[in-house]
């Protein structure tokens, strides 16, 4: 009996082991519903300018409407991902876009990644250390 559970353990272990290896798991916080496969990309903020200055990128400000007031990247649309109407305001965007997605410190930038890719929007970048990365290189913040 000892013999059949860690062969069964093992068996199970290895499986596991294929299914991480070959990207088959039981997540699909990464894949959009549409069956694509979103591309999640984290740049530091030079990068993420010129991905921002580059025609039909839509930048996304995800943080709260008064944080947005208080300064905001320019161009910039404000979605608050804690909000609770963030899934119907998302799918309201055009999915078929490339974003680059932003927060303050980019945790709920990454969050609200995942909610965009299960939504089945496949070009999305975030800002690595969100908006305070950004302001401590220089960048330009607008308010209002």
């Amino acid at each position: 009996m000892l013999l059949r559970t860690r062969t069964t353990r093992v068996a199970a272990a290895a499986a596991l082991g294929v299914a991480l290896a070959t990207g088959i798991s039981g997540c699909a916080g990464d894949t959009p519903a549409n069956g694509a496969h979103a591309e999640l990309k984290d740049l530091p903020p030079q990068a993420f300018a010129e991905r921002a200055a580059t025609p039909g990128v839509v930048v996304l400000d995800v943080r709260t409407p008064q944080e947005f007031a208080a300064g905001h990247l320019p161009g910039a649309i404000n979605v608050d991902v804690e909000a609770p109407d963030f899934a119907t305001r998302i799918a309201q965007l055009d999915t078929s876009v490339p974003y680059a997605v932003y927060c303050h410190s980019g945790n709920r930038s990454a969050a609200a990644m995942q909610q965009m890719a299960a939504a089945g929007f496949t070009d999305l970048a975030d800002l690595a250390g969100g908006i305070t990365a950004w302001a401590q290189a220089g960048g330009t913040i607008v308010t209002g």
